[in-house]
């Protein structure tokens, strides 16, 4: 059963290293982005309660143009 939480999978076939080491690094990115965005949403919810505009929270800078 350890063996089984540790990623253990019966062996040290490369390509199974190497699928899991890209699977764990998939995840990482997935969590920092998903703690980026709870952050953005709280900036965001707070600037409401506020009353701030929410046109001078945009970076216009960033902005993406309007589809036409």
């Amino acid at each position: 059963m350890a063996k089984a939480l540790l990623g253990y999978v019966g062996g040290s076939d490369p390509r199974v290293l190497s699928e899991m080491r890209r699977l764990q690094q998939r995840v990482q990115d997935l969590e920092s982005e998903l703690i980026r965005m709870q952050a953005e949403n709280d900036a965001l919810s707070a600037a409401a309660h506020r009353g701030d505009s929410l046109l001078d929270s945009i970076d216009v800078s960033k902005a993406e143009p309007a589809l036409a």
